[in-house]
């Protein structure tokens, strides 16, 4: 307890009804929330098998349990400390009965429920179908039902998503099974629905602490509310100023729910950050400043002023990611820091193409998060197998991608003949394709497909060894049909992404083979190896690169924030008053996970499809104050030449006396 603030432990301490802890960012949440449970157990004399803690990811909760072992030793294995749906997973494995389940009911992934949207819809576009399967989720979360839905429908496409619903609902009781959306709506219809289920539960919960709350939908705050009804003894932690999951269902209002809903609630703030310098958090509450507010609060820090935030305007997108990465790999030169010591945030997943390849040209270790890599990509991946190939004949999965993408009507009856006659040959399955006695396991047809791929693959070979790289990798998609392939399988915005980005990925290859001097079959050599560089624990000493969405509850000593133009942040479909200020709210995520230095970037051109568009930075730039407008006048200030010369004489003097 003598590591807590005074804010803190009052969070910690108080029993008396509903606690609602505002918790700034970088302010000590989980610490409350572990310290909480320990004087809970040790202090109060609850037992932990009556206290729950509701997260929202399996990380957040094995840490916090860990954490809490730490306190009270081994009596923590009591606890409940999982996240929303989990805990969902578990009324309902006990209560599957009431709910007409059996105990074994399945629960389908979004893999799973993806395809049985597409059996159920039909022959419908991609773009429509997943939007109708947003809004059954939506709806779900909401507590509406398929019925309500139908009689509520307000126009064509919610009267098709509310008509689906109710099959979707149908078939998913036919197979005994629920989606991840179930795990918390059904529970909640429950409770709601039998009061005795509803009370068995509550008395196996003496206290519950919900962790995250602002990032609560409808449904998860009903469930709060049924499992502490009676005795409202519950904690929710959040922060307002954090809201910015709107979009997949969660509800800032519910912390505004809990003021009407709970007249005898506690709202106590933590303000003090430990995280990140003076500058930093001045410019985040002045930003957040702009946003109506629910509740009052300024964090403030005793870690100084720390250094001035950087504001860096850049010719383009590619000018942006060359600069980013001189800029990281000069200041760790100079701070003898490490590359795990940096982020580089941005609002889009397409904004990390460009910085990845800078990154790869200069030799800078990364990490990706919140999102697919560019070379993660299904398309990609399916242009390196090639590459792989050609670079090493025996890469069985490479050769297994190749040969049936695009289809070429080798399927898994041939492969698996082939697969037999190279292992009785120890031998690759490219190489099977040659070997003697194949006909005893496939058709004339079948070794003539074989070895006509074979063949190509070896001519290519053959000129990728001598020829410019990037003609010979556009002569090989070319051959392959892959473009015409794409969009015969794909609806025609899924293939226009995807070809796009196999053309960036030649265009990038091609100029690197130029300015390297090397040919595709060299350059294979190295490409075979980018999917290892993508990979790799969280310990590693690497640059993070993510999303704002994927970088909330991480932080970092310093954070190059890229892309901060109007139209990208704020996103060019978010300039309505709410969905402005949750694109604030992100903005302020990104500004908060900096501990000591942070750098924004925005460009006055950026690649918009083939064409070059002007861009304005964005509003938000302003809106951080005084410290970064300041920086931003002082951005392009070059010293005159005798200033220069006088810096150098200095250094070398410097120098001088060192030896």
């Amino acid at each position: 307890m003598v590591k807590l603030n005074a804010a803190q432990l009052e969070a910690v301490r108080h029993l008396d009804g509903p606690l609602l802890v505002l918790a700034g960012a970088g302010s000590g949440k989980t610490r409350v929330i572990t310290h909480k449970i320990a004087w809970l157990v040790d202090d109060y004399g609850v037992k932990p098998s009556q206290i729950a803690a509701i997260t929202f990811t399996n990380k957040a909760a094995k840490e916090m349990k860990e954490r809490v072992g730490k306190l009270i030793g081994g009596r923590a294995e009591g606890l409940t400390v999982s996240t929303f749906h989990a805990l969902g997973v578990r009324i309902l494995r006990q209560e599957a009965a009431s709910v007409g389940l059996k105990p074994g009911f399945s629960i389908l992934d979004a893999a799973d429920t993806t395809a049985l949207f597409q059996e159920l819809a039909g022959n419908i576009d991609k773009g429509r179908l997943r939007a109708l399967q947003s809004r059954i989720s939506l709806w779900k979360n909401m507590l509406v039902d398929p019925a309500a839905a139908l009689q509520d429908a307000a126009d064509e496409i919610e009267a098709t998503a509310a008509k689906l619903y109710v099959d979707y609902e149908r078939t998913l009781r036919a197979y005994q099974a629920v989606d991840f959306d179930d795990l918390i709506r059904l529970p909640v219809t429950l409770f709601a629905e039998h009061d005795a289920v509803a009370q068995r539960w509550r008395s196996r919960i003496w206290h519950l602490l919900v962790d995250e709350y602002q990032d609560t939908n409808r449904c998860q705050y009903r469930l709060v509310q049924l499992l502490t009804q009676g005795r409202d003894s519950f904690t929710a932690v959040g922060d307002d100023d954090q809201s910015i999951y709107a979009w997949r269902g969660a509800d800032s209002e519910n912390l505004r729910l809990l003021k009407d809903d709970y007249p005898a609630l506690k709202v106590i703030k933590l303000e003090q950050n430990y995280r990140s310098t003076s500058r930093i958090l001045h410019a985040a509450n002045t930003l957040i400043a702009n946003n109506p507010k629910l509740f009052e609060k300024k964090l403030w820090s005793e870690h100084g002023q720390g250094d001035a935030i950087h504001i860096q305007t850049c010719r383009d997108g590619e000018h942006e990611a060359e600069w980013v990465g001189s800029r990281l790999s000069a200041h760790r030169f100079e701070r003898r820091t490490k590359f795990s010591d940096y982020a580089i945030l941005y609002r889009g997943n397409h904004q990390a193409r460009v910085i990845e390849q800078q990154l790869r040209a200069q030799r800078i270790p990364y990490v990706i998060s919140g999102g697919q890599s560019f070379f993660d990509r299904a398309e990609i991946k399916d242009i390196t197998c090639y590459l792989r190939l050609l670079a090493n004949q025996d890469d069985d999965p490479a050769f297994i991608r190749a040969v049936t993408t695009p289809k070429r009507g080798i399927g898994g009856t041939t492969l698996e003949g082939l697969g037999r006659a190279a292992g009785r040959s120890h031998q690759s399955l490219f190489a099977g394709i040659y070997a003697p006695g194949l006909d005893a396991d496939l058709n004339t047809k079948q070794r003539t497909a074989l070895r006509e791929f074979g063949d190509f693959i070896n001519r290519i070979e053959a000129r990728a060894a001598k020829e410019p790289a990037g003609q010979v990798l556009n002569d090989l998609i070319r051959a392959i049909g892959y473009e015409s392939w794409l969009f015969e399988s794909l609806d025609v915005r899924e293939a226009e992404t995807k070809w796009a980005n196999v053309c960036d990925f030649v265009e990038w290859l091609g100029r690197k083979g130029e300015e390297e001097g090397k040919t595709l079959l060299e350059l294979a050599q190295s490409v075979a190896l980018l999917s290892m560089l993508d990979k790799g624990d969280e310990e590693q000493d690497a640059v993070q690169l993510a999303t704002l969405h994927a970088a909330k509850g991480l932080e970092f000593r310093h954070v190059f924030l890229v892309g901060v133009e109007e139209g990208l942040l704020p996103h060019r479909d978010s300039i309505e008053p709410a969905k402005l200020e949750e694109e604030r709210r992100l903005m302020y995520v990104g500004i908060t996970r900096a501990q000591a230095s942070l750098t924004v970037t925005w460009c006055e051109k950026r690649k918009q499809g083939r064409e070059s568009m002007p861009r304005e930075p964005s509003r938000f730039i302003v809106e951080m104050g005084e410290a970064a407008q300041k920086a931003s006048e002082q951005r392009n200030t070059v010293p005159d030449a005798d200033t220069a010369r006088a810096k150098a004489s200095a250094l070398r003097a410097m120098l001088a006396a060192k030896r």
